[in-house]
């Protein structure tokens, strides 16, 4: 029973924290980038600890190439000096010291070929790492992209059924404004409909009657002899002989 219980409290957060992560992808993403620095720093302490290896076989495998060539010399010299006893063990010390130097010679080899076939996968693995955090940076782009025009996308869509659907203000308005426009051009035929046009018509051909009659007396005292054909006397004709008439009122 407790087990169960345990499964289901690591699952109930197993799925608040891949909410969170799904909420939040840009900080799951820094949060690699900074699992990877830090894998990075501790392989590179034991690469370090590996490299001071190398350097110390290294080391020991110079000194023992000196001391076998120390112990080939004295064993020459001895031998040839004829301390044939004393030869012979500088020439078992210098055997001891060949294969030594011949094993610390093999294991320095082995770890400077293992350090360098560690830096090249520490290299690839680093630059496989980094390559898939810049291909997750750019999809996270992407993504943000994608998601901001789906909403823009979703907005627009969205405002598009509001305003063209039935029964939306725009249209109560377009109704509205149409039927007052209706009922004020019926108003005003009904209004242009009322006006007694006889009573006007009269009026002007009175006015116009009048307008003749005083041009008629104004002809008659200034002696101009009015053209029958041209009424409103701007005709050549009425200038010709208001110009030929001119000096004869002036000298009457």
């Amino acid at each position: 029973m407790f087990r169960r219980l345990k499964n289901l409290i690591k699952g109930f957060f197993g799925l608040f924290i891949g909410g969170l992560e799904k909420r939040n992808p840009e900080a799951l993403l820094e949060n690699e980038k900074e699992n990877l620095r830090k894998q990075i720093a501790q392989f590179n302490q034991g690469l370090a600890s590996h490299a001071g290896l190398v350097e110390k076989l290294m080391s020991k495998a110079r000194k023992l190439d000196r001391e076998e060539s120390e112990l080939r010399a004295k064993t020459a010299a001895n031998l040839k000096a004829g301390n044939r006893e004393a030869a012979g063990k500088l020439a078992l010390q210098l055997q001891k010291v060949d294969r030594e130097h011949d094993e610390v010679r093999a294991q320095m080899e082995e770890a400077d070929t293992r350090y360098k076939e560690l830096v090249k996968a520490r290299d690839v693995s680093v630059k496989q790492a980094k390559d898939r955090i810049e291909q997750l940076s750019r999809d996270l782009d992407e993504m943000k992209s994608t998601r901001a025009m789906a909403d823009l996308n979703e907005m627009a869509s969205g405002m598009i059924t509001e305003i063209g659907g039935s029964g939306d203000t725009l249209n109560r308005l377009e109704e509205m404004v149409e039927d007052e426009r209706t009922k004020a051009a019926g108003r005003a035929r009904v209004a242009r409909d009322q006006i007694d046009m006889s009573g006007i018509n009269e009026t002007a051909a009175e006015q116009e009657a009048l307008a003749e009659l005083a041009l008629a007396d104004f002809a008659a005292a200034e002696g101009i002899e009015l053209d029958p054909s041209a009424p409103d006397g701007d005709s050549p004709s009425s200038q010709t002989t208001r110009g030929s008439m001119g000096p004869a009122s002036e000298s009457h």
